[in-house]
């Protein structure tokens, strides 16, 4: 979607990678690693020469954790409560590569969220839309009413950072 809204042409192709051998020291780290062993991945399965190469991952991180994707209702519950009234970080890598360039990027968007109402939250959970989402929510749909700021680009917290990529007129 990102990509479409931004006029970019692709080909959707990729390779699974388990992110859960990434050891690292900072969240940061974390998402170089899983995107570096994404990128290796798709490069040794389709190159970059006929066209052009983009892999990325993001993480989530508040009050010095990395929020992975909740196993169970009562850790979505703990990841959620750990994320309100404070600030969360959505931090995205991409790497492109083309037959002309690379780049290798890492970007920050900061949330400041608002202290989340408990029977919201409980309504969330029931509904089971955290499933399957780092931080166990979207930005765009749970916590949106509950953003007090923002700083940073709202395509790195979806996953890429489109205004990074178009700025390197790698596209």
């Amino acid at each position: 979607m990102l990509l479409t809204n931004a006029g970019i042409a692709f080909i959707q192709e990729s390779v699974d990678f388990d992110e859960d051998g990434v050891i690292a020291s900072s969240p940061k780290n974390f998402v170089y690693q899983a995107t570096l062993g994404k990128y290796e991945a798709n490069l040794k399965a389709f190159g970059f020469s006929d066209y052009p190469l983009l892999v990325a991952d993001t993480v989530v991180t508040s009050q010095n954790q990395i929020l992975r994707k909740a196993k169970c209702v009562d850790d979505a519950r703990n990841i959620l409560m750990t994320q309100s009234g404070n600030i969360t970080s959505i931090i995205t890598c991409m790497i492109y590569h083309s037959k002309e360039k690379k780049i290798i990027d890492i970007s920050q968007t900061d949330y400041l969220f608002e202290n989340f109402n408990m029977d919201d939250l409980e309504r969330y959970l029931d509904s089971g839309e955290w499933r399957g989402k780092a931080g166990a929510c979207m930005v765009e749909g749970f916590c949106k009413s509950y953003i007090k700021e923002v700083r940073g680009y709202e395509s790195t917290a979806m996953g890429l950072c489109v205004e990074v990529l178009k700025a390197f007129d790698a596209v």
